[in-house]
């Protein structure tokens, strides 16, 4: 059964580890994955932890059904982050998190530093710490060939760092297989600063389920729910990139570091369909009957032999859309280098759009970056990413990530645009409002997967929209009314998506008709014996979340936190189809309030003791 599942803490300075099954009150109260991960880093986080200190964990933890035949066999991986300075978190999908609970455990909590450079080898219930020298100075890919030869085992399973990782670039990665990667927040960062290359996994231990038949029959129910969606038959063909085009449309998109807000007719030049001239098939997580993912090949041209997975939308719009950058070929490469170096894609096409803007403006110039730094330019844009990665000249700087604001001169500020410390990723907000206060409130910094209500955009009728969220909600997606409860609802639902391991796709993010809660709660029954009736799983989610908030609020972050770009307020949309579009200050502070109402949080969203009573929380 999945309870019998362990958790593993690993202390690298003297190589001690210990094995010990998963507390039930634990697994009750946050299930797994992400949820388990925030309850055990609550018990090191304080606000003078640093992120690189030997004391900050690094912890992975595989869904609660994660290995299981379900909708995903997702893994996040937690710490305080470098990058922000505050919760760090990443979700990883491929088929790392199902290999490791086959492998025996769970969840890992990694401390201390080792004096030398290893990784880790888990198999079966067995973990061994093996030296790492010989992958030094190896990228992403080299260093799982490298493992499989070394192993004569190609079905290890393997999350490992490159060299962004290894030289402490805040927003580096932890990766796996040909796509998948934790990018999110630097935990590759934390991962090099504990001297950890790579965790490996493999094993073939037993994950049962007390009555299979019954399961089988209820997955397959749930199964023909989701593959009647229009949604998943979409992404089974087109794969995320199928969000550029409606992105454009709705002057979504960040451009030129979200000074426009669409290409106009160039779109076409980075849209889902460009990608069929490499598109060599489509690919799935573990236990995924979605297959969302592309494989491509370039046959021909500057950048013949590249292949591998991908890119999802967010790469495109980071290193094509917000650079000025319409070559979609280039796109491929640039997105293989990051995945390579083992860089976040969406922190880095951030990063550089911010200094392209300061070059425009003339706030740096060439004395400072030594290359130049003009919108578009690919050259420039390639040659920065091996700067960054390898820590060298004006890469070193940019390397720091926000930190890099401070050797870059107070003017440089507002044009980097961050909520948390932490950089805003491919699109603009300011023409749908639910959007931006996610964006805002997210307890990850600016973050599209902690609450996006994607229905928002849908324009289904309001008796819809209230019967499905418990009160009402504008349809209109450039409307504030409502808004406050659409990202609260969503923020507990894909908490709950975390901690089961499920993807994000699986859910009610784009399609109403997905899998939600009483979905959940049947699967958990059938795969695992725990009876968590759907009501007790939201609860769950909005504990999981206001854990989180627990912990930004150690770090002295409160409602002055919970705000957007500058850009954002007094700068509308010059142009496109949300042309004129910003946000109101006292209407976003309204969406604010009901935010905070709904959760049980004060009005500065400090979450009040009944609140915290109410979902057992000790912090």
């Amino acid at each position: 059964m999945v309870l019998d599942r362990k958790i593993a803490f690993i202390n690298l300075d003297d190589g001690a580890i210990e094995i010990s099954p998963i507390d039930p009150t634990l697994r009750r109260k946050y299930l797994g994955g992400r949820g388990i991960n925030m309850a055990l880093l609550s018990k090191y986080y304080s606000s003078d932890l640093d992120p690189f200190s030997p004391r900050n964990p690094l912890i992975f933890g595989a869904g609660l059904l994660s290995g299981t035949l379900g909708f995903g066999s997702r893994v996040s991986i937690t710490s305080k982050s470098p990058e922000s300075g505050h919760l760090g978190d990443a979700n990883m999908g491929g088929e790392f998190g199902a290999e490791m609970v086959k492998a025996g455990v769970s969840h890992l909590v990694i401390t201390g530093k080792s004096p030398r450079p290893v990784f880790l080898f888990i198999k079966n219930g067995d973990i061994m710490i093996r030296d790492a020298q010989k992958l030094m100075g190896l990228d992403t890919i080299e260093v799982q060939k490298k493992i499989r030869a070394d192993m004569e085992d190609d079905k290890v399973q393997i999350a490992c760092i490159g060299q962004a990782g290894e030289n402490l670039v805040r927003f580096s990665a932890i990766r796996s297989g040909l796509k998948s990667a934790a990018a999110r927040t630097g935990m590759g960062a934390v991962m090099g600063s504990k001297n950890l290359k790579a965790v490996v996994v493999r094993g073939n231990m037993d994950i049962r389920v007390p009555d299979p038949e019954k399961y089988l029959r209820a997955y397959h129910r749930h199964l023909k729910k989701l593959m009647d969606t229009k949604w998943v038959h979409a992404l089974g063909t087109n794969g995320t990139p199928l969000l550029f085009r409606p992105a454009n449309t709705l002057g979504l998109l960040s451009v030129n570091n979200n000074q426009l807000t669409s290409l106009g007719e160039k779109s076409h030049l980075l849209e889902a369909e460009a990608l069929d001239a490499f598109s060599t098939g489509m690919v799935s997580c573990f236990a995924c009957p979605i297959h969302c993912r592309h494989r491509f090949s370039i046959k021909e041209g500057k950048y013949k032999g590249i292949n591998g997975e991908g890119p999802e939308y967010a790469s495109i719009g980071s290193l094509g859309a917000k650079l000025g950058n319409l070559d979609l070929e280039s796109v491929l490469y640039l997105v293989d280098l990051c995945n390579r170096y083992g860089l976040d894609t969406i922190s880095t096409g951030t990063y550089i759009a911010w200094v392209m803007e300061l070059y425009q403006r003339g706030i740096i110039d060439r004395e400072i970056t030594k290359i130049s730094l003009n919108w578009g330019d690919i050259g420039s844009i390639e040659e920065l990413i091996h700067l960054i990665a390898q820590r060298k000249n004006f890469g070193d700087i940019i390397a720091e990530g926000a930190y890099a604001k401070d050797s870059l001169g107070k003017a440089s500020h507002d044009y980097l645009l961050r909520i948390k410390n932490f950089p805003i990723e491919m699109t603009d907000e300011r023409v749908i409002k639910s959007f931006a206060l996610g964006m805002a409130t997210s307890s990850r910094g600016a973050c599209h997967m902690r609450s996006r209500p994607s229905l928002d955009v849908l324009g289904l009728p309001e008796d819809v929209l209230e019967k499905l969220y418990g009160g009402p909600v504008s349809n209109k997606y450039s409307s504030y009314r409502g808004k406050g409860r659409m990202v609260w609802w969503h923020e507990r639902l894909n908490a709950v998506c975390d901690a089961l391991g499920y993807c994000r796709f699986a859910s009610v993010f784009s399609s109403p008709h997905a899998l939600q809660y009483q979905q959940f709660s049947k699967l958990i029954l059938l795969a695992t014996g725990i009876h968590l009736t759907p009501k007790a799983l939201r609860d769950t989610g909005e504990r999981i979340y206001t854990l989180e908030r627990m912990m930004l609020i150690k770090d002295g972050l409160s409602r002055k936190d919970d705000t957007l770009p500058a850009r954002y307020f007094d700068e509308p949309v010059p142009e496109g189809p949300a042309q004129g579009e910003f946000i109101s200050r006292d209407k976003f502070n309204e969406m604010l309030d009901e935010y905070y109402r709904l959760h049980g949080w004060d009005k500065n969203g400090v979450p009040t003791k009944r609140t915290l009573q109410r979902l057992d929380i000790e912090i």
